[in-house]
């Protein structure tokens, strides 16, 4: 019997739904977010203050991907016999410290710290958050708790960059850093008030080895979809800042006005390609990387022109923040008997899939400034392209067979 049914049986034995949970998780995701996306919109500030190169700052800022990686695959397995409620609340924890680190550091080494703590809060919280939410709720009333959460992703993607660019430019990085502090402090809070206590679930599912999953070929090509769409998109997104001030030459109001509109559009685009994806999943799994392609080579011919670049900002904001939704969709209807493994190994693709792509950019970006880095982002977006074509022939081979 699949973890699932063992949820549904154990939310039949006590069917009060935990709604506060669920919005505090939302409250929660919300949180990490802003944290893991904030220091885009503040990469200059940051080099100048901690004597760093605006790649090294981008390959500073993805090391929370390496410890993502390592806790998505693990926190299951470390953690198995143990309540789920205080590790959430052990998460929360772990991310107030990370944010008073980052507040704090006065090197790179200290600020390379508090990211890496709050890579293993990515981690456990992406790895944990969609089969806790289910035990919250009663089965049908899982759909809507999932959109909450996912709810607080999309506010989170919209307001983290502009806000973290306005505030930068009013209290400065650290300040706008620390902003995140109390918000976790409340979370932690309600949490506690609010999360039932939430016992370990022993299936053969849990047990299973993650990478095992890749010996079936449209898994294994699905996942490097995810792969090559996540890091083409980050080894662009991650450097964006420094290429509108230094190319298109925007002032600060200008920066927080064009971030806003990728984050608006973004909210728009994840609403509505979401209504759509049950119908023609793979033909978004193979539309959204070949745009942004030609966005991502559009960026380097007409980066000079700040009104063309906030039309690639809206475009780039509207295809590129649905990509989650988009693979989370297949992964449900590819894998709907290993979902929460597979949820695990998704996780941890699409952490060093950032990872990756912020570190290969930043170095290009160094080296060989912002056109290497936009081009390679454009080559990999236009690969993933590929492998999500090749993913449904699979499937459909699969299907006929």
């Amino acid at each position: 019997m699949s973890s699932f049914r063992q949820i549904e049986q154990n939310l039949q034995e006590n069917n009060t739904p935990a709604w506060g949970a669920v919005f505090v998780m939302s409250l929660c995701c919300s949180v990490l977010i802003a944290s893991e996306f904030m220091p885009v919109s503040l990469l200059t500030p940051i080099s100048t203050d901690l004597n760093m190169s605006e790649g090294q700052v981008g390959q500073a800022i993805a090391i929370s991907g390496i410890f993502a990686v390592i806790t998505s695959l693990s926190i299951s397995r470390v953690f198995k016999i143990w309540d789920r409620r205080p590790i959430m609340l052990l998460l929360t924890l772990l991310m107030i410290v990370s944010g008073i680190i980052i507040t704090f550091a006065h090197s790179a080494v200290l600020f390379m710290l508090g990211r890496a703590i709050l890579g293993v809060v990515i981690g456990g919280f992406w790895a944990m958050s969609t089969s806790i939410v289910m035990r919250l709720v009663p089965p049908l009333s899982v759909p809507k708790a999932l959109g909450l959460l996912n709810g607080g992703n999309a506010l989170a993607t919209t307001i983290a960059a502009p806000l973290g660019s306005f505030l930068g430019s009013i209290i400065g990085w650290r300040g706008a850093f620390f902003c995140i502090v109390p918000i976790a402090v409340f979370a932690l809070i309600w949490q506690f008030k609010s999360m039932p206590a939430l016992p370990a679930i022993l299936s053969v599912e849990k047990s299973k080895n993650p990478f095992g999953l890749l010996k079936r070929p449209i898994v294994l090509y699905g996942m490097l979809g995810v792969l090559l769409l996540f890091m083409g998109q980050f080894a662009l997104f991650t450097y964006l800042r420094p290429f509108l001030e230094t190319v298109t030459h925007v002032n600060a109001a200008q920066l927080s006005t064009l971030l806003l509109i990728l984050g608006v559009t973004g909210l728009v685009g994840t609403f509505l390609i979401s209504l759509m994806l049950h119908r023609h999943v793979y033909r978004y799994l193979i539309i959204i990387p070949f745009i942004m392609t030609g966005i991502a080579g559009a960026f380097v011919l007409g980066g000079q022109h700040i009104w063309f670049v906030a039309i690639l900002m809206g475009l780039w904001g509207f295809i590129g923040t649905s990509v989650p939704v988009a693979w989370n969709t297949w992964l449900a209807q590819t894998l709907h008997q290993d979902a929460e493994v597979g949820g695990g190994l998704m996780v941890a693709i699409i952490q060093f899939a950032i990872t990756l792509g912020a570190t290969i950019g930043g170095l290009l970006y160094d080296s060989h400034g912002y056109s290497a880095t936009f081009y390679m982002s454009a080559t990999i977006l236009l690969l993933g392209a590929l492998t999500a074509y090749i993913t449904w022939r699979n499937a459909t081979h699969v299907t006929h067979q």
